[in-house]
């Protein structure tokens, strides 16, 4: 954590003030709150920008727990306002596209890992479940992704009709359904079972085969595909109840 700094940036020395410090030296000599009062722009009355970047910090336990917060919960913080709330949540935003692995429009599906890392950043810290699914022409290129729904804390709530019906409007010739796991821990639940038995089933009857569910936890998945737990047959084999390997 960064040491808490003393007020006054104006009465800085320059080449320790933020801003002029990140032009002179680049962003990684800057501190995580200093880097922070460069998103803010300005603190409040009797404290800096950095100073207001310091309590955030002190306060949501560092850099992955403000990543965690709400708007609510970010303008808890004296001298965060709505305008700063949605400063520092379009700088998380940012970031998290930039790791992102691009899947876009005819990306070639080859493996479960490129969509995980296509996901993970933007679903592993969520305190909801959200179930995603990518449409796949027959050649397994991305037509396009879509969220499917927004869940509870310990359940998505996904209707085959409703998946279905954009797979058919799309003409899509299969999908990939990607959900989290708010716990962080991959391992699929007996009602994630469940539903992607129903979505297969749904698939088989439309035509549209359901290549993989890809469970993402903290640093790590789970993919349906490659552990063997999608067949043709509705009946699971004693090998596919086997337990999963997290990646």
């Amino acid at each position: 954590m960064d040491k808490k700094p003393s007020q006054g940036i104006s009465g800085w020395p320059e080449e320790e003030r933020p801003r002029e410090r990140i032009l002179a030296k680049g962003p990684s000599a800057l501190s995580d709150a200093q880097l922070l009062a460069i998103v803010l722009r300005v603190g409040r009355p009797s404290k800096s920008a950095v100073q207001v970047g310091y309590d955030l910090l002190t306060q949501l336990n560092g850099l992955q727990g403000l990543a965690n917060r709400s708007m609510q919960e970010l303008c808890a913080v004296p001298g965060i306002g709505p305008a700063k709330a949605a400063q520092i949540k379009a700088a998380i935003e940012l970031g998290k596209r930039v790791l992102a692995t691009p899947l876009t429009k005819g990306t070639v599906y080859t493996q479960s890992r490129m969509v995980y890392e296509h996901y993970a950043t933007r679903l592993r810290d969520l305190k909801k479940e959200e179930c995603q699914v990518i449409l796949l022409d027959a050649k397994r290129a991305v037509i396009r992704e879509s969220t499917v729904s927004r869940g509870t804390l310990t359940s998505s709530l996904v209707h085959p009709r409703e998946v279905f019906n954009e797979a058919v409007r799309e003409s899509a010739a299969a999908v990939i359904f990607v959900h989290n796991h708010p716990s962080g821990d991959p391992r699929p639940s007996q009602e994630d079972r469940a539903l992607t038995a129903r979505l297969q089933a749904a698939g088989d009857i439309l035509g549209v085969q359901v290549l993989d569910h890809i469970i993402i936890g903290d640093g790590r998945y789970v993919s349906f595909a490659d552990e063997g737990w999608l067949s043709p047959s509705p009946t699971m084999t004693s090998a596919s109840r086997k337990a999963p390997r997290s990646r």
